[in-house]
């Protein structure tokens, strides 16, 4: 049965794109731009079909994102060698063999909750090499300084047609216009694209896929025979633990063309938070994935179970944007003046936008919740509000009590009542799996 590459659920990248991730070109909006009054949970704006596979996107011109399986995976950075290489034999239809050669950059494997970084304008590709659909989740952050042109999102491909549905996902400002889209060799002299790539024009005209009608995920008939190293058993458990611990880096391993890109995040064991009774949190930042401070992003994964509760927090440094992958939890987000801006209930499929210095609270509802955030700083902080690390521990008691007007038996109570740091549990309910 033939593989095919699926990615679906945001602003994809397939089929050897370029994309403008990049550091933030002023984050600093205009003084009264970002006067947020209201947040909502956001669906998607749209999706389209290809040939393999769905992708659903949102609208980057919303106000809130303006201020705020198993897989294979190729990037490729210029002026960086090709360091995997093979010889093969094939068999021509005479059944005469032919020797060929093959040489490119390096393959990454790619599993259910890993976190990949792709540097500004590197081309890249996916392949679902698994038995099940590949679901990916993808942040493009235009806010960046090498976003250098405006704050829009713009892609192109160097092979297929993605057609007119990018397009209109690039551009859904300018709808109604039925501009014809295809990869950026479509729009080269067919003569003067065959003699620099050294080909005929039949050839050629292929790389411009004017009759590709495929759209932006493509099935592979036969598999994709690619070079990959097989891994032992026991490199594979060093490869694990090494991710699990973070590998320190050193002045060979931190060039960009060796550079690690994906870090795994739904591993329970390298949990950095974990309570029994209420769900754990895993986090990746610059720390232990170091091409994420070149990015400025940093991403979490939470769990929680049933009516467990993630501390009230705000986010120091970063705006966050949180993504429901399973179950529902009640989200209530607070503004610098007190006043609640959001308070619902956000499902599967849903995005919220939490602005830097934002109080948030999560509480699961009865199936449990899931959910992944992406930040907009290599290095993204909280401070909790209730709970043994949080702001209050730091405080007198005294101070407590004057602030709040209590007493001083009451105030020692709401200091030191939660001895959990981040995750609490339901005191009504026993835990559920999640």
């Amino acid at each position: 049965m033939a593989k095919s590459a699926l990615l679906s659920l945001s602003l994809c990248f397939l089929v050897l794109f370029n994309c403008c991730l990049a550091r933030q070109q002023g984050r600093q909006q205009g003084q009264n731009e970002c006067q947020i009054t209201r947040l909502n949970a956001l669906e998607p704006a749209g999706s389209y079909q290809a040939e393999a596979g769905e992708t659903e996107y949102w609208d980057e011109d919303n106000d809130q994102f303006q201020c705020a399986g198993r897989a294979i995976q190729g990037t490729l950075f210029p002026g960086c060698p090709e360091t995997f290489q093979s010889s093969q034999q094939s068999q021509e239809q005479k059944g005469e063999g032919r020797r060929f050669e093959d040489r490119h950059q390096k393959i990454r494997h790619a599993r259910e909750g890993d976190i990949f970084a792709v540097p500004a304008g590197a081309a890249h590709w996916v392949y679902n090499d698994g038995d099940r659909d590949l679901i990916a989740v993808v942040l493009i952050d235009n806010g960046n300084y090498e976003n250098q042109l405006d704050q829009n999102s713009r892609r192109f491909f160097i092979a297929g047609n993605p057609q007119r549905q990018e397009r209109q996902m690039q551009a859904g400002r300018r709808r109604g216009q039925q501009e014809s889209c295809g990869n950026v060799l479509r729009g080269f002299d067919l003569k003067l694209l065959a003699e620099a790539f050294g080909v005929d024009t039949e050839i050629a005209r292929k790389l411009q896929g004017e009759d590709d009608r495929r759209g932006h995920i493509i099935r592979v008939e036969r598999g994709l025979q690619v070079i990959r190293p097989s891994l032992s058993r026991e490199e594979e458990e060093e490869q694990e633990q090494e991710e699990r611990e973070g590998r320190r880096g050193n002045g060979l391993e931190e060039t960009i063309c060796s550079m690690r890109l994906r870090e795994n995040i739904n591993d329970p064991s390298r949990a950095d938070v974990f309570n029994p009774r209420a769900g754990r949190l895993s986090t990746v930042n610059s720390m232990n994935l170091p091409i994420l401070n070149f990015l400025q992003l940093s991403a979490e994964k939470g769990f929680l179970y049933r009516n467990a509760i993630m501390s009230p927090h705000w986010n120091l440094n970063a705006h966050s944007v949180v993504y429901a992958t399973r179950g529902e939890a009640r989200l209530q987000i607070v503004d610098d003046r007190g006043q609640a801006v959001f308070d619902e209930v956000l499902r599967e499929g849903q995005v919220v936008v939490v602005p830097q210095n934002f109080a948030v609270v999560k509480q699961a509802e009865n199936q449990g919740f899931e959910w992944v955030a992406f930040k907009t700083n290599g290095n993204a902080m909280i401070n909790t509000l209730a709970g043994r690390t949080s702001a209050l521990r730091g405080l007198p008691v005294e101070v407590i009590a004057n602030s709040y007007r209590i007493s001083r038996e009451e105030a020692r109570r709401l200091k030191f009542e939660r001895e959990e740091t981040i995750l609490f549990s339901s005191r009504s309910q026993r835990r559920a799996p999640a």
